[in-house]
Order: C-alpha cells, then sequence, then structure tokens
C-alpha cells in the first residue's frame, strides 16, 4: 500500500471528529498474520501494538477489548470482572454486524453501534500505541490519553502470555 493518503474510515472521521492528532502506517496486510505481522512490517514492538477484540457475554451483549499484541485475554477474568457467567469472541459475521469493520480490520474507533470499551490497563502506560485505523493493513499510532479520552475505556487486567 503505497503512502499516499490516510484512507478515509469511519474511525478515521471519529479520530479527526475529535481533533486527536494520529500517525498513519499502512503496511502489506497478509491474512490472519495478526499483530505479529503488522509490527514486523512497522518496526515496532509488538507489545504496543493492539488488538481490537470484538467479544460479547452470556446475555449476547457485545463488548470490545483492547489486547496487547502479544498477549491474550482471559475470558475467564473478563466475565468475573464486568459480573457475567462468561465472554466469549464473537463469529467474524456477528463482529462486523457489531462494528462495520471486517474482521482485520477493526477499530474501536467510529464503530456502528456503540460498545462499551475494556482496555488492559498497561496499555495506558505506553507512550504511543499502534492500533487499528478501520482497514486491514492500516494501524494509526497515537497517545493513549487520547484513546482514554475519545473512547471512556474501563480499564482491566485479564491478559496473559501467549
Amino acid at each position: 500500500m503505497a503512502k499516499d493518503k490516510t484512507p478515509v474510515t469511519p474511525a478515521v472521521r471519529a479520530l479527526r471528529g475529535a481533533g486527536i492528532s494520529f500517525t498513519d502506517h499502512p503496511y502489506a496486510y497478509e491474512e490472519k498474520g495478526g499483530t505479529a505481522v503488522s509490527s514486523r512490517e512497522l518496526g515496532v514492538d509488538e507489545h504496543s501494538v493492539i488488538k481490537t477484540l470484538v467479544m460479547e457475554d452470556d446475555r449476547k451483549q457485545p463488548l470490545i477489548v483492547l489486547m496487547h499484541g502479544d498477549l491474550q485475554v482471559s475470558t475467564k477474568e473478563l466475565a468475573r470482572l464486568i459480573g457475567a457467567r462468561s465472554v466469549e469472541p464473537c463469529k467474524p459475521e456477528t463482529a462486523q454486524k457489531h462494528t462495520g469493520y471486517l474482521t482485520g480490520g477493526t477499530s474501536p474507533f467510529g464503530t456502528k453501534k456503540q460498545l462499551r470499551v475494556y482496555v488492559e490497563e498497561t496499555i495506558l502506560e505506553l507512550p504511543k500505541i499502534y492500533i487499528n485505523g478501520g482497514k486491514r493493513g492500516f494501524l494509526v499510532g497515537l497517545a493513549p490519553a487520547d484513546l482514554t479520552n475519545l473512547l471512556q475505556p474501563i480499564p482491566v487486567r485479564v491478559g496473559y502470555a501467549k
């Protein structure tokens, strides 16, 4: 993807609309490559590349979990923290229905429906994060404080090493 101009996605519109400064980082998307590929392509630590995971609780209420690229989400611990019996990842078509984004291009910004957002609290300690900009092969770099100001996420500790 040539670095001509920033793609105009709902996420980019939301960031610009909120006056948030960000850098754009296009890269060669690989199917099922995940954050290992994007961090390699951008030359950044996978820990600072943030996954946007669309999940739902036992009542089928959708939610987003923002997690370090090199960590997994303990759905059992998340369910306990939010008072649900269980939490599980949404099927790709269900996630797309809630967010308006294709799997691999899901951003927490500019989602179709307003969803509860949970963030692994150590993400907020990083100097800069790289998170999906609403299109496969496109991340945006921004300060965690900007993510907090725009999304008002609920900090949690549910990550564990792969």
